[in-house]
C-alpha cells in the first residue's frame, strides 16, 4: 500500500500565498500570455527599461543633491571655481561630480538616460501613429502615452535646471518670460512660480519636489496603467498568414518573452552606461553658477525641448497694446503653439475615427503605405518638428555654416510654412505608388531579372508568382479610397 508524500516547504508556501492572492490562477492565465515578435515592439522596451534606469540612478543622486539656492562659498576638488560665491545646488553637483564616488557617471548614465527615454516615447508613439494601432480599443492607451511624453518634457525640464548653472538659469529666464507673456495674469504666475521677482530663491526646491516625487509618481502610476491596458487588450500585431483579428502569433511570456526582455534590458543598461562613460554631457563645471545678470552664449535646452525654442527664435518681435496691456505676440504665439502641435497627435484617434466614421475594433496593424493620408499627416508633423529644432539653434546653424543668422531666421521661418505641406504631398503620392507597386506583384508576381525573348521577337522579364503568405500578406487590408480613385 502506497503512501501519499507530504508537499515540501516550498510547495507549502506557494500553496499559502495562492489560497490567498490567487497566484497560481493569475500565472496560469498571463504568464502564458502570447506576445508577437517584431523588432518595433522593442522601442516600447527601450522606454520602460530607459525609465527604470532613471528611477534607480536617481534614486543614488537624491543622496547627494541639496536642492537649496543658499549661497556658499565653494571650496572642493574643482581648483578653477574655488572661492567662488553660489547656490548650494550648484556646490552639490560639482561634489557629486568629483567627489562623490561615481557620482559623474551616474549623472551623466541619469541624463543620457532621459534623452534616451524621451526619444524611445516619441519614437514608440510614431510607430503606433503610423500603423494605426491607437484604434478601438486602445484610444485611451494612447492617451495615456501621449500623457507619458507630455510629463516628459516637462520632467526633463525640471531635472536639468536643478544644478543651477548658467546654462540651466539661462533655460529658466526662457520660462520666466513665457510666463510673462502670458496676458493679464503673467506677473502673477511668474511671482507664483519663482517664489518672488526672478529669480527668486525658491525655484530650485521647488522643481526639485515635482522632479523627484510628483512627476515619477504619476509617470509611474501611468506606466502601470499603460502596460496593464496592453495585457488586457493584447498586443497587435502586422497582418499576416494565420493572423486574424481574434488572435495573436508569437511566443509566450514565460519563458521566452521573459528571457528576451531580460537580456534587452540589460543590453540598454550597458549601452545607456557606455555613452555616460565615453560622451560627457552636460558638463556643469564649464558653465559656472547661474547668475541673474549673465546669460551664457550657444546655450541650447536639450533636443526635445528645441522647437519649443524654435518657435519662439523664429517669431518676429510683434506687440500690441489693448485696453492698457501689452501683449507680446513674439512670445505668447509660441507659447499657445507649441501645446497645441503636442494635442493635435494626442487627439488625433478621435479626429480620424470621427472623419473617417471607422468605429470598429482594430487588432491587426496597417502598412503605413495603405493609410497614405494618415502618414503624411505624420511625416509632416515630423517635418515640422525637425525644422523647428533647427531653428532653436538658429544662431549655432550660423555660427557653423558660416551665414547670417537673419538669413537661417528667414529660411526656418518660411520652412515651417513650406515643408511640412510639400512633405504631405510627396509623402502621399509616395505611398500611392508603393501601392500599386503592391498591386502588380499580386497580379503579375516578383521581377527576377530574367530576360527572355518570345517567338516573336519581343522581349520581356520573367515573372516568379508569389507564395500564398506573401499574397496574404499584401492583400490582407481594405484599399483606401484614394487608390480606387486613382484607378478609375
Amino acid at each position: 500500500m502506497s503512501t501519499r508524500e507530504s508537499p515540501g516547504r516550498g510547495q507549502r508556501v506557494a500553496d499559502w500565498f495562492d489560497g490567498r492572492l490567487g497566484i497560481h490562477t493569475l500565472g496560469r492565465k498571463y504568464l502564458r500570455k502570447v506576445f508577437p515578435d517584431h523588432w518595433s515592439f522593442l522601442l516600447g522596451e527601450i522606454c520602460l527599461y530607459s525609465f527604470v534606469v532613471l528611477i534607480l540612478t536617481g534614486v543614488y543622486l537624491t543622496l547627494f543633491f541639496h536642492p537649496s539656492m543658499n549661497e556658499v562659498t565653494y571650496q572642493g576638488s574643482y581648483v578653477p571655481l574655488n572661492g567662488v560665491r553660489m547656490s548650494e545646488a550648484y556646490a552639490s553637483t560639482l561634489d557629486i561630480s568629483f567627489d562623490v564616488r561615481g557620482g559623474l557617471l551616474m549623472r551623466q548614465v541619469h541624463h543620457w538616460a532621459a534623452l534616451v527615454f524621451v526619444a524611445g516615447m516619441l519614437t514608440h508613439m510614431m510607430r503606433h501613429f503610423f500603423t494605426g494601432s491607437f484604434r478601438r480599443p486602445r484610444e485611451i492607451n494612447w492617451l495615456f502615452g501621449w500623457t507619458l511624453l507630455f510629463l516628459g518634457l516637462f520632467e526633463g525640464l525640471f531635472g536639468y535646471s536643478l544644478p543651477d548653472d548658467l546654462l540651466s538659469g539661462t533655460g529658466l529666464r526662457f520660462v520666466n518670460g513665457a510666463l510673462l507673456s502670458v496676458p493679464i495674469v503673467g506677473t502673477y504666475l511668474s511671482m507664483f512660480v519663482f517664489g518672488g521677482e526672478y529669480p527668486g530663491d525658491d525655484i530650485v526646491a521647488r522643481f526639485y519636489s515635482l522632479h523627484i516625487l510628483v512627476i515619477p509618481g504619476i509617470m509611474a502610476a501611468l506606466v502601470v496603467a499603460h502596460i496593464l491596458l496592453v495585457v488586457y487588450h493584447k498586443h497587435t500585431q502586422f497582418a499576416g498568414p494565420g493572423r486574424t483579428e481574434r488572435n495573436v502569433v508569437g511566443a509566450p511570456f514565460m519563458p521566452v518573452y521573459m528571457a528576451k526582455a531580460g537580456g534587452f534590458f540589460f543590453l540598454v543598461f550597458g549601452a545607456l552606461a557606455l555613452m555616460a562613460a565615453v560622451a560627457t554631457i552636460n558638463p556643469v563645471w564649464s558653465y559656472g553658477p547661474y547668475r541673474a545678470d549673465q546669460v551664457s552664449t550657444g546655450a541650447q535646452p536639450d533636443w526635445y525641448l528645441g522647437f519649443a525654442e524654435g518657435l519662439v527664435r523664429i517669431m518676429p518681435g510683434w506687440e500690441i497694446t489693448l485696453w492698457g496691456h501689452t501683449l507680446v505676440l513674439g512670445v505668447l504665439i509660441p507659447v499657445v503653439v507649441f501645446p497645441l502641435l503636442l494635442v493635435f497627435i494626442g487627439v488625433y484617434p478621435f479626429l480620424e475615427a470621427r472623419v473617417t466614421g471607422d468605429r470598429r475594433e482594430h487588432h491587426l496593424l496597417d502598412r503605413p503605405r495603405n493609410r497614405p493620408v494618415r502618414t503624411g499627416i505624420g511625416a509632416a508633423w515630423i517635418s515640422l518638428y525637425l525644422i523647428l529644432l533647427a531653428g532653436g539653434g538658429n544662431d549655432i546653424v550660423a555660427t557653423r555654416l558660416h551665414l547670417s543668422i537673419n538669413t537661417v531666421t528667414w529660411a526656418v521661418r518660411i520652412a515651417a510654412l513650406v515643408v511640412p505641406v510639400a512633405v504631405f504631398v510627396v509623402t502621399r503620392r509616395i505611398c500611392l505608388g508603393l501601392q500599386l507597386r503592391d498591386r502588380e506583384r499580386v497580379l503579375y508576381g516578383r521581377e527576377t531579372g530574367v530576360i527572355k525573348r518570345l517567338p516573336h521577337g519581343e522581349y520581356v522579364e520573367v515573372h516568379e508568382p508569389l507564395d500564398q503568405a506573401q499574397l496574404h500578406t499584401l492583400t490582407a487590408h481594405e484599399r483606401p479610397g484614394e487608390l480606387v480613385e486613382h484607378e478609375q
